[in-house]
């Protein structure tokens, strides 16, 4: 039966064994390594019993300084120890933790502090001048507190405050926002649980298979939910050790690995696309990795394929999630031959179902929306009724996912396509990433993106906007020809604009909004 109702409530977990609010991911991994490293700093380095004691003081701390439990306070800050200590200090003094794109503009940061009613601000002090013209638009802040050199790097002692009371923190009590959806207007609050993360964050440790000892490359931001709550809380929770880089950098990356013999990562597909063009990229310089996760934005192929034939030791594993959800599905190294269109099966404890457009169920292998189910959803878009009933329209706690996609008998999902990235073209459903996989299959194309553009006769038809590999050269009419011989002749992109870049969000994902906005300028209807 298709989902009915109108309830957006998601469901809650009832495993006992999973830890219940966020605090007590480390406070378990405390017990589980307590000497061993848990994050590594740029002027200290704190084992899991350490992290876990300067968490609960930096708590009682914020307590103490009039951060009454249910307030919100904002982090502004590179990948750091101190943005680690920071989250799980907020978790303990019942604080919702705002996590701020540290490329914000003044304007877009004030926006989204008025948008989460936004007390405190930690903040990296690279970036105080985005502060002030934030304040210069309208925000306004109870206090800030800088973070980043070595006279700040004790967050405790920069807040200034007398300990207070740490109070009950519940499952149900909002844990942290994250913003989603700027890029095309006003951003999205994302507004989570205690519960809805710490499920994920248990699972997740179940899953990835970190261990005591291990070190972690955490090098997606932190201020995105793949970063933080996805692998960060993850590595924690699992005993090892979190090694943050602060800025992405594919040298600093290797360097990295190297020097810490780490034994996994977590990665958007670009940065595994930029370590395997660096200069300074040899295979040997990643001997100790053994597990690369990847996730943010769609896997290629090609890539997937070059990356397995350069490093082969590497178990590469396909994360499928999203800020609302955290992780939905996961596809081992295992099926990445017989099972590379596919993101697997769900990850335990959630649900997915695909539909039509009225909600109806669609069969195996059936195209539709996605829905997902469990204990890890949002619990709103704060401060947006409607989008959280639009999110909830199917109801019974289904989420629509915005993705396009089908399920194998098996469980297997299989995504085609963003909702909004479809192209119609003369009533035909067109799917960019076939588009794209076809044309990275040429020698000379390094990344691409396909969108539609309007077309008097077919209403759309695909572009591709091509960033060609260093040192080689092709036509348009040539990789035109090309995607035309592996994919059907209609669906082949009608023109190519070769270009230096794609425009990216921080965490990776091509702005196709960006790129299609000059071809649709003017027109009343774009579609």
């Amino acid at each position: 039966m298709a989902p009915q109702g109108t309830s957006a409530a998601p469901r809650v977990s009832a495993n006992p064994a999973a830890p219940c609010v966020v605090g007590d991911v480390l406070r378990a991994s405390a017990r589980l390594a307590p000497s061993s490293a848990a994050i590594l700093g740029e002027h200290a380095t704190l084992s899991h019993a350490a992290l876990d004691a300067e968490a609960d003081r930096l708590a009682a701390v914020l307590a103490g300084a009039g951060f009454a439990p249910g307030s919100c306070i904002g982090a502004m800050l590179p990948n750091s120890l101190e943005y680690g200590l920071l989250f799980f200090a907020a978790a303990r003094a019942g604080l919702v933790l705002a996590n701020l794109p540290t490329r914000a503009s003044g304007r877009e940061l004030a926006e989204m502090a008025g948008l989460a009613g936004m007390r405190g601000l930690f903040v990296h002090r690279d970036l105080a001048p985005q502060v002030a013209d934030a304040r210069a638009a309208g925000a306004e802040f109870a206090r800030v507190v800088e973070a980043g050199g070595p006279d700040t790097r004790d967050l405790a002692a920069a807040v200034s405050a007398r300990a207070g009371s740490l109070p009950a923190v519940s499952p149900g009590d909002l844990l942290s926002i994250n913003f989603t959806g700027g890029t095309t207007g006003r951003p999205k609050a994302v507004a989570v649980t205690h519960g809805a993360r710490a499920a994920s964050i248990a699972g997740a440790v179940a899953l990835f298979g970190n261990a005591p000892g291990d070190a972690c490359i955490v090098s997606t931001p932190m201020f995105h939910t793949v970063g933080l709550h996805v692998w960060f809380g993850a590595v924690v929770g699992a005993g090892a050790c979190a090694v943050p880089l602060a800025r992405w950098d594919a040298a600093r990356f290797l360097d990295l690995v190297e020097r810490h013999r780490a034994a996994a990562a977590l990665l958007v597909p670009t940065q595994m696309l930029d370590i395997l063009r660096a200069p300074q990229f040899l295979p040997r310089r990643m001997q100790t990795l053994r597990r690369m996760h990847h996730a943010g934005a769609p896997m290629h192929l090609a890539l997937l394929e070059e990356f397995a034939e350069a490093l082969p030791w590497i178990e590469t594993i396909e994360h499928y999630g999203q800020s609302e959800t955290g992780p939905i599905a996961l596809r081992p190294s295992r099926f990445n031959r017989t099972r590379a269109d596919s993101v697997g099966p769900a990850v335990p404890g959630v649900e997915l179902r695909i539909v039509d457009q009225d909600g109806g169920a669609r069969r195996a292998g059936e195209v539709g929306e996605v829905l997902v189910r469990g204990p890890n959803l949002l619990r709103e878009y704060l401060g947006d009724d409607a989008a959280t009933r639009e999110a909830f329209r199917f109801g019974d706690g289904w989420l629509a996912t915005g993705d396009v996609g089908f399920l194998a008998e098996d469980g297997f999902l299989t995504l085609v396509d963003r909702a909004k990235d479809m192209i119609v073209s003369g009533a035909e459903n067109l799917y960019p990433v076939e588009v794209e996989n076809a044309l990275l299959r040429h020698p000379a194309v390094g990344e691409c993106a396909v969108f539609g553009i309007p077309d008097e006769r077919w209403g759309e038809v695909p572009i591709a906007h091509v960033v060609l590999r260093e040192g080689m050269e092709a036509s348009a009419q040539e990789l035109i020809d090309f995607a035309e011989a592996g994919t059907a002749r209609w669906k082949r992109p009608r023109v190519v604009e070769f270009v230096a870049a794609l425009p990216r969000t921080p965490v990776g994902k091509v702005q196709k909004n960006l790129l299609r906005e000059p071809y649709w300028k003017g027109r009343a209807r774009r579609i």
